[in-house]
């Protein structure tokens, strides 16, 4: 018996040591053998979460009391999401105290639609405008196929189209297609950009739209949003906006 609780107050003392950190300096830097989590951070404000850019400008405006004094950064990180930081701290961190995310389209792109859910999709996610029409007037009456009512040679397609109540004409699919999705945050010009339109399907006529202009659309998007923020700064009192400055 006193050999096991020998073993077993080794045991005990292995585990204590075990627990307990150890800090070592290594070429002038100092080392932990633990992660640890400090309990005396500075404490930061919990951002406010908005969905437009108007709203950032009246917090801006009418809250200035919450940053007064401080140098500030509106940094539009996309064109969905823009954030209002501060100046750096003693510890080189940012506190965050507005965050507006866009409330953008659901369109699937790269992905393929039924004809009824194309259509609607397109209606309530794009800015109309003539390609959007030409798009929609041939998905909305190529016809219900039972053998193959168009032709593909990979860079262009050639869709049977109904014209009338028993006539059929061949139409050919526009490529590519100049549209305006809502991409942004609505203050501001949606960009425009290139798709391709696609048909396929087997039995009933299948759609999908792709982007052809690898998200050049995002740096015109930034672009719009701070312009649109840098009007809305100009014309608050000098002592906020001087303060301030516009990212992206």
């Amino acid at each position: 018996m006193e050999g096991l609780k020998e073993a077993i107050d080794r045991v005990a003392e292995l585990a204590v040591q075990a627990e307990k950190t150890e800090v070592v300096m290594i070429a002038g830097k100092t080392y932990a053998n633990r992660n640890l989590v400090r309990y005396d951070t500075p404490k930061k404000a919990a951002a406010i979460h908005t969905h437009t850019l108007v709203s950032l400008l009246e917090y801006i405006e009418k809250c200035a009391g919450e940053f007064a004094g401080k140098k500030m950064t509106i940094h539009v990180e996309s064109p969905e999401r823009v954030r209002f930081i501060s100046e750096l701290d003693s510890e080189r961190g940012r506190e965050c105290l507005f965050e507006a995310e866009a409330e953008i389209s659901a369109f699937r792109f790269g992905s393929w639609y039924e004809q009824e859910n194309f259509m609607i999709a397109l209606q309530s996610n794009f800015q109309p405008n003539d390609d959007l029409a030409a798009v929609m007037m041939l998905a909305g009456n190529i016809e219900k196929k039972n053998k193959q009512t168009f032709s593909d040679d990979g860079v262009s397609q050639v869709a049977t189209m109904s014209v009338g109540v028993a006539s059929k004409a061949d139409a050919m699919v526009p490529n590519p297609v100049d549209l305006t999705p809502f991409r942004t945050f609505m203050e501001v010009k949606q960009p425009s950009s290139k798709f391709v339109f696609r048909i396929s399907g087997e039995e009933t006529p299948q759609f999908k739209l792709v982007e052809a202009e690898g998200g050049i659309w995002k740096y015109e998007a930034i672009a719009n949003i701070k312009d649109y923020l840098l009007d809305g700064l100009g014309k608050m009192p000098e002592e906020i906006r001087k303060r301030i400055v516009v990212i992206g």
